[in-house]
């Protein structure tokens, strides 16, 4: 029959295209159990995003936080006095009572 030279079965192939051996070369012992110089060029992409994503988490909080506070540039005391009242005004916005 024509198709029978055409259809093996997968037990009657002697080399497959996973099993070559340029395949084998490319991916030798060391680089199964993965050098640190293996991963970041496999990852470049990936620990680039998380590095910038940091960057700009650490540039959000500081903004956050320098820039938040109402009472900075104040001595200890006038600090202590602001906080005081704008804890005050929040309560006061929600209807609470001490």
């Amino acid at each position: 029959m024509v198709l029978d030279g055409v259809i093996t079965s997968p037990h009657q192939r002697s080399q497959t295209a996973f099993s070559s051996s340029s395949f084998k070369k490319q991916y030798a012992k060391e680089d199964e159990l993965g050098s640190f110089s293996t991963i970041v060029r496999r990852h470049r992409f990936l620990l680039t995003t998380l590095v910038l994503l940091a960057l700009l988490c650490t540039v959000y909080l500081y903004f956050a936080v320098t820039l938040g506070d109402v009472c900075s540039g104040l001595n200890p005391t006038q600090k202590a006095l602001c906080r005081v009242q704008l804890a005050k005004e929040s309560i006061a916005k929600r209807k609470l009572k001490l």
